[in-house]
């Protein structure tokens, strides 16, 4: 019988945006909803995120970005994790981003975008149903 890991998400603080309130209410709702959590700290670079996605073996990471730099942070990271052949591995994130920015993160490949005033609950919600946890090797 093969038992069911529990979904690993990482939760990245990319640049130089010092406000991680945002980051760590989502890291404990994620841990309090059952979930691994890996939480980077604040300051890192896409390399180092892509870096701790493949050491701690996640199922998605998360980006949590204020600064405005949402339109090169994502596509990087993603572009990054495709060139480490991390394509089982969603990316999905929150901040402050305009709509249609949105739209075009979501054609470069960031599988959800959440805004302020999300629900934790929702957020949640959406994970278990698009993230599902990679089998383990017997």
């Amino acid at each position: 019988m093969v038992s069911e890991r529990k979904l690993r998400i990482l939760v990245g603080k990319p640049g130089l945006d010092g406000h991680d309130r945002g980051a760590k209410v989502i890291a404990r709702a994620f841990r309090d909803a059952g979930f691994e959590v890996v939480y980077t700290g604040l300051h890192q670079t896409p390399e180092m995120i892509v870096s701790t996605a493949i050491q701690e073996d996640v199922d998605a990471v998360s980006l949590s970005i204020l600064s405005g730099a949402h339109n090169y942070v994502f596509p990087e990271v993603i572009r990054l994790m495709k060139e480490k052949g991390m394509n089982d591995v969603l990316v999905f994130g929150g901040g402050i981003i305009p709509d249609d920015d949105i739209r075009e993160l979501k054609a470069q490949g960031v599988a959800e975008i959440f805004t302020p005033g999300s629900s934790t609950q929702d957020i949640i919600e959406w994970v278990k149903q698009n993230v599902k946890p990679k089998t383990e090797a017997i």
